[in-house]
């Protein structure tokens, strides 16, 4: 304060000054986030890839080199999170801290940022590219939004479909079972009780939109399907991760 008073020629500039000190501290503060650090990222990755162009002007934008000189993405965010569920074969769960990034970890955003970027056709605000990240790959709070393929059925009729072909073994029931939990995200874990319900109770369950809560039914159904042991009692498996939704602490 005492140096907006300094600096100050009249009651308008001190005015001025307190609102841009103001403005400056808040993005200070917003770049420590986790969200912040995201978006500082995201624009190192694509700043270092001539693939990629930032756009002139407030708030930062970015869009592939070969878009339209000023051509900017006005759609719906939901749009974007969708296109960036699609891509499958990456995946990354924390970045690295100290020393050089893996080079599995900057492929997986890259791949990601491309396909969002191509399907928005204009640049897009670091701010939704962040929220896409995070949606996509768990960065920054468990997973609101990480599907893959369609919805395809209830938990009995998944059961019934490996029970058909798979030959029993309650021996291993207890390891496949624990091998899926951790594999699993917390809302994922949540929504275990719940997978034979409609897409309505899981958004409201885990206080998402419901075409989100329809993509976590469907990607959770898809992981227990392609998880679940041919040598392990389908149904046994099931029970097991059921008992450890009661185990798990609130």
């Amino acid at each position: 304060m005492t140096v907006c008073f300094v600096q100050a020629a009249d009651e308008a500039s001190l005015e001025r000054l307190f609102l841009t000190s103001i403005k400056n501290f808040l993005i200070d503060e917003a770049k420590k986030t986790p969200r912040g650090k995201l978006r500082r990222r995201i624009a190192r990755l694509m700043g270092e890839d001539t693939a990629y162009r930032k756009s002139s002007g407030s708030p930062p934008r970015w869009g592939m080199a070969g878009h339209a000189e000023g051509a900017v993405w006005q759609g719906d965010l939901d749009d974007l999170i969708a296109e960036a569920a699609r891509v499958t074969g990456v995946g990354i769960t924390r970045w690295n801290h100290s020393g050089p990034t893996p080079r599995q970890t900057v492929h997986a955003p890259k791949a990601i940022l491309s396909c969002v970027l191509l399907y928005a056709q204009g640049a897009v605000r670091e701010e939704d590219l962040a929220k896409v990240l995070e949606a996509r790959f768990e960065l920054l709070a468990p997973a609101r939004f990480t599907a893959l393929y369609a919805d395809e059925g209830t938990v009995a009729e998944l059961v019934d479909q490996h029970a058909a072909t798979a030959a029993p073994d309650p021996t291993g029931v207890d390891g496949v079972a624990e091998d899926i939990w951790q594999r699993l995200s917390p809302n994922e874990r949540l929504l275990l009780p719940y997978l034979d319900e409609d897409a309505h109770h899981a958004a409201q369950l885990l206080e998402i939109r419901q075409t989100h809560a329809v993509a976590v039914l469907a990607n959770l159904k898809t992981a227990l399907r392609t998880a679940l042991s041919a040598d392990s009692d389908p149904q046994a498996v099931i029970a097991a991760l059921l008992r450890r939704c009661g185990d798990a602490p609130s």
